[in-house]
């Protein structure tokens, strides 16, 4: 086991160098050729954050270095990195030219299902079902909250970071893929700090989406971690995507459209920096992982009092923002009536 511990860190670093390589080689072809145009750019309208267009392929910046790594160093997650890379090239043609909501949605729950079925170890029809809504909405989730610099890149730092710190004695394999997932992230953040150079686009975030997931329920069911565990380690994720789509479906909305109703969205208007919303979701990030860590080692009602203590603390932060969001939005509606 010694022999194994440092392979998680060496794969991190790894995996944060080619996606350095790649990532750099990918932005310089598409900004010397004008390749960006014709495959994916994010232009800014009433709705974005930024204020340029930007190359939103920097999914295929972080992939490659990502599966490159499980392949050689965890080969048992093959099949999970190979259900990654279909749901890229899928979301890459959605990117591109546009997939009806029903068609991107069946190629989810395929991957998803496949996944399920191949990481299940002893679970009722019920709950793999479930499990399957569950990790699909972890998938789109995370493409929700891809909408400003640093924050997805980020989370997959800390997210995949602390599976990997969790998973280091139980099963070092998945520590080792974790690790190559958070690496690439941390190698991604370099290009998608504030002003992002290129944004993930779907091809990114929607295999992270599922990586997260789909790793969260392997370690559960291998006895890596309680069911709490990856929930948790996601939590500011979780919380704002799952709270922000309660909202507009209570409302009538269609929920796959493009808005600026996200907590983190909500915050860049309020603080005018993409810089200090992603320090304050960091911050968020660590103390749910932190926490997280923590309810591995103590029994299972205390587990469970850890989760909703930590999910209450995250409603007083929503509250905040909610309070503050209010403020400025009759602080706007006074100025126009004003003038």
């Amino acid at each position: 086991m010694t022999l194994l511990t440092p392979m998680p860190m060496l794969l991190f670093f790894a995996a944060g160098i080619g996606c350095v390589v790649s990532a750099g080689i990918l932005l310089l072809l598409l900004l010397r050729t004008g390749w960006a145009w014709d495959i994916a750019v994010d232009i800014p309208n009433h709705r974005s954050l930024h204020v340029r267009p930007v190359p939103r392929v920097g999914g295929w910046g972080v992939m490659p270095a990502m599966l490159l790594a499980v392949a050689l160093c965890a080969p048992s997650f093959g099949w999970i990195a190979l259900g990654a890379l279909l749901l890229a090239i899928v979301s890459q043609i959605d990117d591109r030219r546009g997939l009806p909501a029903r068609v991107r949605f069946a190629a989810h729950l395929i991957v998803v299902t496949a996944a399920v079925a191949w990481s299940a170890v002893d679970i009722s029809w019920w709950l793999a079902l479930l499990a399957v809504v569950a990790l699909v909405w972890v998938v789109n989730l995370y493409n929700f909250m891809d909408g400003s610099d640093g924050l997805a890149g980020g989370m997959a730092v800390f997210g995949f970071g602390f599976y990997a710190v969790a998973a280091l004695i139980l099963q070092p394999t998945l520590a080792v893929a974790a690790a190559a997932v958070a690496g690439a992230g941390f190698g991604f953040l370099i290009f998608n700090h504030h002003p992002a150079k290129i944004f993930l686009g779907d091809a990114g975030s929607i295999p992270l989406g599922f990586l997260a997931g789909v790793l969260g329920f392997w370690g559960w069911q291998h006895g890596v971690w309680p069911i709490c565990f990856p929930a948790l380690v996601f939590a500011p994720f979780v919380a704002d995507a799952t709270v922000t789509l309660a909202r507009r479906l209570a409302r009538g909305e269609k929920v796959w459209l493009a808005h600026r109703e996200h907590y983190y969205q909500r915050l860049v208007r309020l603080t005018e920096s993409h810089v200090r919303v992603a320090m304050a979701y960091y911050l968020l990030m660590l103390g749910s992982g932190c926490v997280a860590l923590v309810a591995l080692r103590v029994p299972l009602t205390v587990q469970w009092t850890l989760f909703g203590a930590w999910y209450v603390v995250l409603a007083l932060v929503g509250w905040q923002i909610d309070r503050r969001w209010r403020q400025f939005i009759l602080t706007q509606s006074n100025g126009n009536d004003a003038n």
